[in-house]
């Protein structure tokens, strides 16, 4: 899992507790379970019972003769409003680099190597190796620092032992090769593919 995604789930969640616990104690006041089952409702809570409000007038209309007060309001829904912006122009971004970087010492000048054509050529190699019945390459990361994660089904009589052998010096090798890159980190998740049962007598 990637920064991106952990920090998704991390705010969905604290979103989605935040949103869940206040449905709760408004749900609670309003079909008012604190009565009904001799529950002691929690200390300040506002809603308690269905004819309570969430604020009342005073509270409503407290700051509203202060001079910060709307520039305050103002500012605070103009910024909720651009960080929304920026965390869905984030999500927005593509994860694959559209190129990857050659290394060398020094590095070609004017050369381009498409990260979809080095994910088609590792890909063509690995279905290629024994025991492989199907592959998928995804290039991920920065153009300077790509990384590959590999679906594998493999045959009925494949090993995951021997074909992680083979994919890490075979496809994954000479892909390290080939570009130039020093690092190249992988990913690989098998599967295994379905096949009928063979009936012993």
């Amino acid at each position: 899992m990637n920064g991106r995604s952990t920090l998704n789930r991390l705010l969905l969640t604290v979103s989605g507790l935040v949103l869940l616990g206040g449905g709760l104690l408004i749900l609670a006041a309003g079909l008012d379970l604190y009565r009904r089952l001799h529950l002691a409702p929690p200390a300040d809570l506002p809603l308690v019972t269905p004819h309570d409000v969430l604020l009342s007038r005073a509270d409503r209309t407290r700051w509203s003769d202060q001079g910060w007060w709307w520039p305050a309001v103002i500012a605070g829904l103009a910024l909720t409003v651009v960080l929304a912006l920026l965390w869905l122009l984030a999500q927005l971004r593509r994860h694959r680099p559209g190129s990857v970087d050659l290394g060398g010492t020094p590095p070609p000048d004017n050369v381009e190597l498409r990260a979809g054509a080095l994910s088609h050529a590792i890909t063509t190699e690995t279905r290629a190796l024994t025991d492989v019945a199907h592959a998928h390459v995804h290039i991920s990361g920065r153009p300077a620092h790509p990384r590959l994660r590999v679906d594998l089904t493999l045959t009925e009589h494949g090993t995951p032992g021997s074909v992680l052998r083979a994919l890490c010096l075979g496809p994954v090798a000479h892909a390290r090769d080939c570009t130039g890159v020093t690092r190249l980190p992988a990913r690989a998740r098998l599967d295994v593919g379905s096949h009928k049962a063979r009936r012993v007598r």
